[in-house]
Parts: C-alpha cells; structure tokens; sequence
C-alpha cells in the first residue's frame, strides 16, 4: 500500500466541509492548492498524486482504453470510506476501482455495459494462485485446436492461432460465459489471455503490433508485417500466461473476505443494487465521441466469445445527448447511495480543453438530491493556473484529471 493508507484513518473525511478543507490544506508533494471559482463553480488544483506514486499494486496491471490510473480511486477511497463499506464505479471498463476497493478492504461494486469488463474485473477479486494457474494449464489439450479464422494469422504464428483455439474450447468446458458457477482459475486464465492477444513484446501472442491491446484491423496488421517485413512468431501460450500471472500476483491479490458484485448493463438501470446502500462512487463515463470502445476490443470480444455487434455501447456525438446520458446516470446514483455518500465523476480533458465536461455534470447534477462540492483538477502539466479554465496560454496536449464532486443529500 502506498502513502496514502497512512491518512485512511487520520484524515478520513465524515462531513463534505472536512473533506474540502483537506483538499484545500493538501501540499503533501510540495504545491499548495490553488482555489477559485469560475462560473459558480468552485475548483480546487494541485498536484493531488504524481507521477512517483504510479507505481500501484501490480495486480492493475491489465491495460485497457482510457482507464484511470489506481491512484485516482485510492485517494477518495481513502478519505471517504472505511473498510467493509461499498465502493462502486457504474463504468468499471477493466475494473480499477473494484479491485482497488478490494485491495483497501472495501466491498468491491461495479458495472459495465460491455460483458468483457466482468472478464477483467472478477477474476482478480477472487484468490488464485501461480502454481494453481500452472496445473490448470497442464490440462488443456493443445492438439484440440483448429484454426476457424484465417485471417487472424496477420496476429498469430499458425501453431499459437491453434493453440489459442484449443484454449477457448478449455475454457468453454471449465469457465463458461453466463454460468453461474466460475472456475476462478479458468477464469483468471482467460483474464490472462485477454490481456495478451496483441501487443509490442514477446509477451504477447502476437507478432509486433501497437498499441497494446487495442486491436487494428486485419488490414492495418497486415501493413505492419509489411512495413516491417516480418511474420508473426510462434508462441508458447501456457508461458506467455504463466509469466503475466506472475507479475499481475507479485504483490499478492485482493482479501479473500472481500465481498464483490460485478453487474452488465447500462449504468443508469443497474437494479441488482438495492436502494442506499453505496457509500463511494469513482468512476469515468465513456466521453464524447473520441474513444471507439467496440472497435478497440474487437479482438478480445473474438477471444471471449462476444459478438460485439451485441454489446450496446453508446457513442455521444453532441454535448447535449452527453448531457442528458450523465443526467439519467446520476439519477440512478441517487437511487443508491446512501444519504451522505459521495460521488467522484472524472472527465478528464476533451478536444485540448475546448469542451470542458465537468461543467456539463455540474449541470446535470442540478435539480438532483446532490450538494455540488465542487471540481478538483490534479494537475501536473499546466504552466499557468489559466489553463484550468479552459483559457490557452499556448500549450497543448495537457493531461489532467477533473473530477466533478458530489454529496448525496
């Protein structure tokens, strides 16, 4: 656990007037917080966690498009719950605040419309082990498969396609989709693979491709052989997952007494949690029409047996239809969280700070059983406090977290 366990405790907030005042007194790396107000809104920056305290438990190491790094959750885990309440983000993606909640003794909640978030998520709160993961694989008949899909060798040696093929017939027998009793090993095994389709390294199953797992097309993945006038190499799978699985557990995994519920759906109907009874919301919705979350996982969804044809992921081309998605989530956090609890809702940056997304949850917020807090900004390339507001001083490209905080009333 990194410094930040020190305050769970100590400087835990129990009323939202402490948690600001926390926010206001941090200067833990040496800034202090700058606070202002622009258009009512009240936003307080600094330099909440850095670029030396990424080095969070290894067990996040699963990649995923446009997931928050662990530090994020950690912080408002920290300060706004103690352990055993629940933790909850309704667009989970690869999971990162269930499996940080778990890490900190949390109950562990989440939700995702697209099923393969269960797949990343669920395995890593349950106990596994390196030895466990090896015998497991030395039960699956690697003669089994047989390649359905010629076009994915622009990816796969002919001999790795035959043996991911016989892995999916293994885990259709021990780990099936939609069954309600998982193998957790099986499970973690497919977690693994998942993670280890495409990428740069030997540590892939593929030939070189970028980014790490964010599949091109077969297209684009037959220029790059091109390009680099190569094929892909063969693989030794069982390896290439039993080398993962070691560096995802170095660290050791989530308690095994920690409760969780995984849900998929859209994150305004999630029914399976009862009325108030979330402490914490973290979480970060799918953003205006700039991440192609279908088209990043088509690959994985292959490997899952997903057809992601299936899988209802919205794409919000138009502030105003962003706006009345994150009004309709917000109604439904009212529904579950308990009086006094609290949501953290990051938006991160759009179009170089042009389109300033916070503002829009601040506004989808009002008329809502919420007291609005304000925005905290963890900055740490900004030259000019300026920039915040959305106002270009002549830099480009920053990267800052903004997060909308809201208490339930």
């Amino acid at each position: 656990m990194n410094q930040l366990s020190l305050f769970e405790v100590s400087r835990r907030a129990d009323t939202a007037e402490s948690f600001i005042d926390d926010l206001v007194a941090f200067d833990d790396f040496g800034k202090k917080t700058v606070s202002d107000e622009k258009d009512g809104i009240h936003y307080f920056v600094n330099e909440f966690w850095t670029a030396g305290q990424r080095q969070a438990h290894s067990i996040h190491e699963v990649s995923y498009r446009a997931c928050f790094k662990a530090q994020l959750p950690e912080f408002f885990i920290s300060r706004l719950t103690k352990p055993g309440d629940v933790v909850l983000d309704p667009f989970m993606g690869r999971g990162t605040t269930p499996v940080q909640a778990g890490l900190m003794g949390r109950q562990a909640f989440g939700n995702d419309v697209n099923p393969l978030s269960v797949l990343l998520a669920r395995p890593r709160l349950r106990p596994v082990s390196v030895q466990a993961v090896a015998d497991a694989l030395n039960t699956v008949d690697w003669s089994r498969g047989q390649i359905q899909r010629e076009d994915l060798l622009a990816f796969y040696h002919p001999a790795t396609l035959r043996k991911l093929e016989a892995l999916r017939l293994w885990l259709a027998d021990r780990a099936p989709l939609g069954s309600d009793e998982v193998d957790s090993v099986a499970d973690w095994i497919r977690m693994v693979a998942i993670n280890r389709l495409s990428g740069h390294s030997p540590g892939f199953f593929s030939g070189r491709s970028m980014p790490p797992n964010q599949a091109v097309s077969v297209k684009a993945q037959l220029k790059i052989n091109e390009k680099l006038g190569v094929e892909p190499p063969e693989r030794d799978v069982a390896q290439v997952i039993l080398k993962k699985t070691r560096t995802l557990l170095k660290d050791g995994g989530v308690p095994s007494q920690v409760r969780s519920c995984l849900l998929t759906g859209p994150a305004w109907d999630m029914r399976g949690i009862a009325d108030a009874t979330v402490d914490l919301t973290v979480t970060s919705p799918p953003f205006l029409d700039i991440v192609q979350y279908a088209a990043d996982n088509w690959l994985r969804c292959w490997f899952a047996g997903i057809d992601p044809a299936n899988v209802a992921i919205d794409i919000h081309r138009t502030e105003e239809a962003w706006l009345l998605m994150v009004n309709r989530v917000l109604r439904e956090q009212a529904r579950i969280l308990r009086p006094g609890g609290y949501v953290a809702f990051e938006v991160g940056e759009v179009r170089n700070g042009k389109v300033l997304l916070e503002r829009l949850v601040w506004q989808a917020a009002e008329g809502l059983p919420f007291e609005r807090l304000g925005v905290m900004v963890n900055d740490q390339t900004f030259t000019k406090t300026a920039n915040c507001w959305g106002v270009d001083n002549g830099t480009k490209g920053t990267n800052t977290n903004r997060i909308v905080l809201l208490r339930r009333l």
